[in-house]
């Protein structure tokens, strides 16, 4: 799995194309960063960049930005309505995939320490970087904006953690760190600049000051106005959208702006988001509506026009969503993403990888989207109208099983190359052999885990299956057969490759529990199998 390291660099300049085209080259160019998203504010006269890249690519790229702005970005001619205090204003690393939040803060230090020596400008560290509580959130360093920094350098406390104490007219400062990822969105207004602000105020967690918190955990927020637009935002930055979530703030505000008679005309995403906060969102929204969307497709249709994502520009996933940008495993393609034709012919090529363990869950993932398909070939039937409600409760455990089965068939077989790789590790002196030999359990481990997590998986559709088949369409009901069949073969599958991994893992402990479980999961299974087969042949038409 390659490792993937985000950079969002914030530059202070959103209208000079020249300016911004010359920087985004300066990324483009550099080899192993690949660009992402170029998002312009002329209000905010401010850019945001994303890129990804390995740590050391990200690093370089994040460098070769920088010299390009220090020759095109004159701070003293700048004004916008986004806080700054340098023409690269913040320069954030953010863990992606196989990278740690320690290896983030290590490429930021790279990063200040070779930006300060080379084009002598100060560099602040923040975040999950910093190296004093009082640095760790971006307001509290940038606080006074560039205007105050020639006082403020001049302070002890406020001396860079890299660079000179001394005021670089042209470029400012620059604030540099390692964080979460960080979500921007703007709720747009048709008010006033200082009544966007005043709904930011009681929203953000900083609030008014320490005596007026805001209501929203990990929520920073301003209000300013866009003349382009001719509207005002309450902008803010979710710093985890799992503590509070888009739709969180997009409510919260709508209640702000309600009670003073403001109308919200929508939101805007600045940069990319993370799936899994869009997916929350129409989570949120299905159910508070008592809307049935299963397709993720169509849910994330459902939150562009809850939310008003489009209202300022178009609103496409594949741009903006960083999932569908950067491919889960790298430059070699995943198995479930092959034409089936292919996979076939892998799974029969003279190689261990894919497997038992792959076709297995590949196995139970067809078994559950046909019992998915079933259920969705009675719902909305004029015939069936009596059985919605039940279709609306039985469909999503498949359709949200077949989802993870399906990934299971990648992970068994990167699990299984784990123990490949374990087992190749040299042994020639004591050390070396008992670093192998605990490389080798956990590899072990891993691919005992994953034939469980499948086996889990499929036991936890047994109680929809039942009563699926006790209802379901009957000119569905030798799908729903094969559905039962093909959920029992992998759980077939499931057990013989638990088995096999067992049997040189060393925590006698760990396998006897391992093995009553996975045992007692497959006995249940030709139980419920039988079941529902015959509780489907016992139907008359």
């Amino acid at each position: 799995m390659s490792r993937l390291v985000e950079c969002v660099p914030n530059f202070s300049e959103g209208n000079s194309q020249e300016v911004i085209e010359a920087i985004s080259q300066a990324v483009v160019r550099t080899p192993g960063c690949v660009l992402l998203d170029v998002d312009t504010g002329p209000s905010t006269n401010r850019t945001v960049y994303t890129f990804v890249g390995r740590p050391e690519d990200v690093i370089d790229g994040a460098l070769n930005a920088a010299r390009t702005a220090f020759r095109l970005i004159d701070m003293r001619r700048h004004k916008g309505e986004h806080p700054r205090m340098g023409a690269l204003d913040v320069c954030p690393f953010i863990p992606v995939r196989g990278v740690s939040m320690e290896e983030c803060v290590l490429c930021a230090q790279a990063f200040g320490q070779r930006l300060a020596k080379e084009l002598g400008v100060p560099v602040y560290l923040y975040g999950e970087a910093a190296q004093t509580a009082s640095r760790r959130t971006l307001p509290a360093i940038r606080a006074g904006e560039y205007e105050a920094l020639p006082e403020k350098l001049k302070q002890a406390e406020w001396a860079p953690d890299f660079g000179p104490s001394a005021f670089v007219p042209s470029w400012g400062a620059t604030a540099t760190g390692a964080r979460k990822f960080l979500i921007a969105f703007n709720i747009n207004l048709l008010s006033t600049k200082e009544q966007a602000h005043r709904i930011a105020l009681n929203l953000r967690e900083q609030g008014r000051g320490t005596n007026q918190p805001g209501r929203l955990k990990k929520v920073q927020g301003i209000g300013w106005y866009l003349e382009e637009k001719n509207l005002a935002q309450v902008s803010t930055n979710l710093l985890d959208f799992e503590v509070t979530a888009l739709h969180t703030v997009y409510e919260e505000t709508c209640k702000e702006a309600k009670e003073l008679s403001l109308p919200v005309v929508g939101s805007q995403l600045v940069g990319l988001v993370p799936l899994q906060a869009i997916l929350d969102a129409a989570t949120f929204y299905c159910e508070k509506e008592n809307l049935f969307v299963l397709e993720e497709e169509q849910r994330i249709r459902l939150v562009v026009n809850r939310l008003g994502l489009d209202s300022l520009s178009p609103f496409n996933p594949k741009e903006r969503i960083i999932e569908y940008l950067v491919p889960n495993n790298g430059p070699e393609q995943s198995l479930v993403d092959k034409p089936l034709c292919a996979f076939v012919r892998e799974v029969g090529a003279r190689s261990a990888a894919p497997g038992g363990g792959s076709v297995a869950a590949a196995s139970a993932a067809m078994g559950a989207s046909l019992a998915c398909m079933a259920g969705l070939m009675t719902y909305g039937r004029r015939q069936f109208e009596h059985l919605d409600a039940t279709m609306r409760r039985l469909i999503p455990p498949f359709h949200s099983a077949a989802a993870q089965l399906t990934a299971l068939v990648d992970r068994d077989a990167r699990a299984f190359a784990a123990c490949l790789e374990a087992m190749k590790l040299p042994r020639s002196t004591p050390e070396e052999r008992d670093r192998r030999s605990a490389a080798v359990q956990e590899g072990l481990r891993q691919a005992v885990a994953v034939p469980l997590a499948l086996a889990e998986t499929v036991a936890s559709l047994w109680p929809p299956l039942q009563k699926l088949a006790l209802c379901v369409n009957l000119a569905c009901r030798s799908d729903l057969q094969v559905a039962a069949k093909a959920l029992e073969t992998g759980m077939f599958g499931a057990y013989f490759n638990v088995l096999i991994n067992l049997r040189d893992i060393s925590d006698d402990k760990f396998k006897d529990q391992t093995l009553q479980r996975i045992s007692g999961l497959l006995q249940e299974a030709k139980t419920q199998v039988a079941l529902v087969l015959d509780r489907l042949e016992e139907r008359q038409e």
